[in-house]
């Protein structure tokens, strides 16, 4: 995986990260470049542990998002999705006046249930802030060492924090005070599954925080949880398929690329999001699989009726499986060599079952 760059201006003092160990407050103003990005190449590998580190003087951004010292981008915490909080007034100023027709305004833009902001999202990012008050060093762990960085290039994260002698994990927490579900749009946690149902059903039986009935919160989280949990059955179940496979490739990945490489001229199946569809008045359909913004992988469909068939047009946003042969593609213009795959026959694609989406006959 490409690293990030880092801007050389202001590096020595901005990171001061320390992997297993705490850095000084000398040792701060010694982070020179080189072992900036040393340390960056550290964290690209695959591992669980990520590191220790210091939280960004302005480190919770909300209840689902923060930033660290040493990292070149904010992470995006795991299995949890907190309610947004403010981001235009016209939004607060509505629902301050008519809290639920403000919500029924929103859901009717989205064919999905959307996310905007609410009170509970405010409320989620305050409960952030205290938990993190009297956190200086916090622990971030991954849930699988080969996801690594999601769509936005953010890292993917549990973050623990020490309380009273034990390293807490704070996704768990969050969603055990009510701030936030069990968020399995991205698939089911593979370490601490258990721990985030039995914290979700606790705070369901409870009725704390979005699951108030009187909480100005989204309030339709019994529509939302079935179609995660849907996408998460698609991605488990290609996962157990896989095992043992060297042809079966999630393209979320950070070696998935590089796996691609080496089956050109191969069958294989790949795992993605589906997420751009160009239609071509001449050429091919291209749909792009979602991997990394401006990084996507194209699956190519020269026969429209192939693709109609297939009903991934009516899947943008949702996971589907692609068999197969991997090839490149030489664009003349650019002079840049693509993978790609080209879907010749509707069995090719595997649409995962989600709520509300009819399915190809």
């Amino acid at each position: 995986m490409q690293l990030s760059r880092i801007a050389t201006a202001g590096l020595a003092g901005a990171l001061t990260l320390a992997l297993g160990s705490c850095a000084t407050e000398a040792d701060n103003y010694r982070y020179t470049r080189k072992k900036a990005q040393a340390t960056l190449t550290k964290v690209e590998k695959p591992g669980l542990v990520i590191g220790e580190f210091h939280l960004a003087d302005d480190g919770v951004i909300d209840g689902d998002t923060i930033k660290v010292k040493g990292l070149d981008s904010s992470l995006r915490l795991l299995a949890i999705d907190t309610e947004e909080i403010w981001h235009h007034k016209k939004n607060k100023r509505a629902a301050e006046v008519d809290f639920q027709a403000y919500l029924a305004q929103k859901r009717s833009e989205s064919k999905r249930p959307p996310k905007t902001g609410t009170p509970m999202g405010v409320e989620a990012w305050k409960w952030a802030e205290k938990f993190f008050a009297d956190a200086d060093i916090v622990r971030l762990e991954r849930d699988s060492p080969k996801e690594i960085r999601g769509r936005y290039n953010r890292y993917l994260s549990y973050v623990f924090v020490k309380k009273n002698g034990s390293w807490v994990n704070y996704n768990v927490a969050c969603v055990r005070a009510g701030m936030a579900p069990y968020f399995t749009k991205y698939g089911y946690s593979r370490r601490f599954h258990q721990e985030f149902v039995d914290a979700q059903n606790e705070a369901r039986a409870a009725k704390r925080g979005i699951w108030d009935p009187n909480a100005k919160a989204y309030g339709d989280y019994d529509q939302r949880i079935p179609w995660w949990n849907a996408r998460a059955d698609f991605i488990k179940q290609f996962e157990i398929d896989a095992q043992g496979r060297d042809d079966m490739i999630e393209l979320t990945n950070w070696d998935a690329i590089q796996r691609l490489e080496q089956h050109v001229g191969k069958e294989v199946e790949v795992l993605g999001l589906v997420g751009g569809i160009r239609k071509g008045k001449r050429g091919p359909t291209k749909v792009m699989l979602s991997r990394r913004l401006f990084n996507d992988f194209p699956i190519i469909f020269f026969d429209r009726d192939v693709y109609m068939a297939t009903g991934i047009g009516r899947y943008r946003g949702e996971f589907v499986r692609v068999r197969g042969v991997v090839n490149k593609y030489h664009n003349k213009y650019n002079g840049r060599d693509s993978l790609q795959i080209m879907v010749n026959l509707p069995s090719q694609v595997k649409l995962s079952k989600v709520p509300g989406i009819e399915e190809p006959s």
